[in-house]
This record gives structure tokens, sequence and C-alpha cells, in this order.
């Protein structure tokens, strides 16, 4: 970097940019933020560190890595992505949960609209009350509007013995 510009790095921490500086490869003078806010979460020197025990070729990504965490926990300086992911996946579970009640409604719906099944009576064509079937037999179809609270907490049963259903 002699006769051109320090990268963002030594321009940030004061000092002469050397040929052979770390930093200078993944935090160009252009853009000075992106090393300031790595240089506030991680610290330089534990930045250089790692991107030292690196192969050349992995240095790119976990600088790019650095960054975007050190943004997280800008914004959430306790959980930093760790609470981004974990929003992120109790919205996915919430979502899912909504999908599998609409579900279980359309069904019922649908289970409502279909033809009856025919009674043994009507089957066998006698005049014998039907004994498999009781005379009430529609009303077993008709769900109540609350199924989707008995789907919702079989739901929340589930994930409490281990299933990552619904959280």
């Amino acid at each position: 970097m002699v006769g051109t510009s320090p990268c963002a790095s030594c321009k940030l921490l004061r000092r002469r940019c050397a040929k052979d500086c770390i930093f200078a490869p993944y935090f160009p003078s252009d853009d000075p933020h992106k090393f300031a806010i790595v240089h506030k979460v991680f610290g330089a020197s534990n930045v250089s560190k790692m991107l030292q025990e690196l192969p050349v070729h992995q240095r790119a990504d976990a600088v790019s890595s650095l960054v975007y965490e050190a943004n997280a926990r800008m914004r959430d300086p306790v959980y930093g992505c760790v609470g981004a992911i974990s929003y992120l996946q109790n919205q996915v579970s919430e979502l899912q949960m909504q999908l599998a009640v609409a579900q279980a409604e359309i069904l019922c719906i649908q289970m409502q609209h279909e033809p009856m099944v025919p009674t043994p009576q009507q089957i066998l064509d006698t005049d014998e009350k039907s004994y498999f079937l009781p005379n009430n037999f529609p009303q077993y179809l008709n769900f109540p509007s609350s199924s989707s609270n008995v789907i919702h907490d079989s739901l929340k049963r589930e994930s409490i013995f281990g299933h990552d259903m619904v959280s």
C-alpha cells in the first residue's frame, strides 16, 4: 500500500499502512465505516489475530461475518445476530402453527360440505333402524369454531415433548 492512501484500518488507527498490512485487502480506504464498527466491537488486535490464523482464501468470508456480527451487536449488544436468528425462528414457528390451524379449518369446512355418508339402512335398503351410525351423525361432522384452539393446544403439547413444531 506504499504510495497510495492507507487502508481504512491504518487510517483509523493513525498508522502507516505497510505493504503486507493484513487489513488492506479487506478494509479499503473508501469504506471506513466497515472497519470502524468491527474495531469498536472486536478490537483491531483481535481481528488481526483471527485473520492471521485463517488461510488466505477464507479471510474475506471471515471479514464479511465479522462486519455482519458487529452490525448486529450495535443493534443488539447482548444477543447480536443470534437474537435476530432467534426472532426469525420464532416467526417461522408461529407461521407454521397458523398454517396448520388454517389447514385444519379448511379440512373441517370441506368435511361439512361433502355429501353425507350413506347409512347402513340405505345400503341394505331395509326398514330396520341403523345400529351402525347414530341418528344424529351429521352433528359429529360439525366442528365448533374453537377447533383452532384445540389444534393450537395439541401443537403446543407436541412442542413440549421435544418436537420442533411450535414454540
